[in-house]
Formats: structure tokens, sequence, C-alpha cells
């Protein structure tokens, strides 16, 4: 098995609940300030009710984690895939290049949050696991 490869994984998997935390102390504060009382919330609320009620600097944080609960689980699945089925040097840099891709993306939502260079970053981490993804088709099949 290839360790090598499930280190940018792990990697992502941390970064994940560093955003889940950052979300969520960001969106705390926000309610804090705008006197929203959870003890008050009606039952069965979600994140999502909070969008015209939370400044979009903070929903950020809220988009990029559920970001991150998409694509990459196809990243995870083909890595774990390549370190099983002898993935080599160059699968493991592509999978550092997305892992830090998704990292940048996050930092960039999270903050500055402008479309057209977030979409190249995006576009760019997408075109790394595309790769990863047809590695993992050749050394399988």
């Amino acid at each position: 098995m290839n360790k090598a490869l499930l280190a940018p994984a792990a990697v992502l998997v941390a970064w994940s609940l560093v955003m889940m935390l950052w979300m969520a102390r960001s969106r705390f504060a926000a309610m804090a300030n705008s006197g929203i009382d959870l003890g008050k919330a009606r039952p069965g609320g979600r994140g999502q009710d909070l969008e015209a009620v939370l400044p979009p600097e903070v929903m950020w944080k809220s988009h990029n984690y559920t970001h991150l609960m998409e694509q990459p689980t196809l990243f995870y699945a083909v890595v774990v895939i390549l370190a099983l089925a002898g993935g080599t040097q160059t699968d493991a840099l592509l999978a550092w290049a997305y892992t830090g891709l998704r990292v940048v993306h996050s930092v960039y939502q999270a903050t500055t949050n402008r479309v057209p260079v977030r979409f190249a970053i995006f576009f760019t981490a997408t075109l790394c696991l595309m790769a990863l993804a047809v590695r993992a088709l050749l050394v399988t099949l």
C-alpha cells in the first residue's frame, strides 16, 4: 500500500474540520450580534435558514464547508483506490496539489469570494482530480 497517497486525504479531512469550526464560530458570533436566540429557534431549523438573516461574509464559510462535503468525496475514493492499487509519486503530487488548491479555495471563498478567481482555483483542483481519476482507472483496469 502506498501510504504517501493517504496523507493529502488526511490533511483535507483535517482542513474540513477546521472549516467547520471557522463556520460555527462565525455563525454563532453573527447570530449573537444579530440578537438571534437559539433557544427560541423553531424546531427543525437548518443552516440554510440563516441565508436571509446573516451577512454574506458569514455564510461564505458555510458554503465552503458544504463544498468540502461534495467533490472531495470523489477525491477520497480515488486516493484510496490508488493507495491500494499501486499509485505512484506523480499520483501523490497530484493529490497534494488537489489538497493545497482546496485549502486555497476555502480561504479565498471564506474571505474574498470573487467568483472568477474562486472558479479558477476550483477548476484547477478539478483538473488534478480528473487526472487522479484517470490514473485510478489505468491502475485498476
